[in-house]
């Protein structure tokens, strides 16, 4: 029995080499691509990138507490924030806050949690989003009966 299964999966395999010899050349002009029609598909011209866009979805939101971490006014769906990259550093860092019109990144996530300053975003604050949250325009799902710290409005 083993060596009929055997005698079978080789021949499968000699089948498949057999029938990919067949196929004909792939030409690195063409791309071994044709249309429907026979002719060769031409490549799509190319532009340049669009200029660096801003994200002004909305003004920035105020606070409704001392030492809250200021809310995200804007969608941040896919952005990509790893050990390596930190998509928010793209529009927030201090080389680009003008350039894009964000609020730049405060002083104090430049610190260590004993006051070394660094010349690079802490590592404690390197992952935005476990201080600060972005916000929608939405209905509240539940009554709300919060009232703003005084003295903040």
């Amino acid at each position: 029995m083993k060596n009929k299964s055997r005698l079978l999966t080789a021949a499968l395999a000699a089948a498949l080499m057999a029938s990919t010899l067949s196929w004909g050349p792939v030409h690195a002009t063409e791309g071994g691509l044709k249309s429907l029609r026979g002719a060769a598909i031409q490549a799509p011209e190319t532009e340049s990138a669009d200029p660096f866009k801003t994200m002004k979805e909305s003004a920035p939101i105020e606070r409704d507490y001392v030492q809250q971490p200021p809310l995200i006014p804007h969608k941040t769906d896919g952005y990509t924030v790893t050990m390596k990259y930190n998509k928010c550093m793209d529009c927030h860092s201090w080389t680009r806050y003008k350039e894009t019109g964000a609020t730049k990144v405060s002083l104090t996530h430049f610190k260590t949690r004993d006051g070394q300053e660094l010349s690079n975003i802490s590592p404690r604050r390197y992952f935005c989003q476990q201080c600060h949250v972005p916000q929608v325009d939405a209905k509240p799902l539940v009554a709300n009966k919060f009232k703003p710290a005084e003295g903040i409005r």
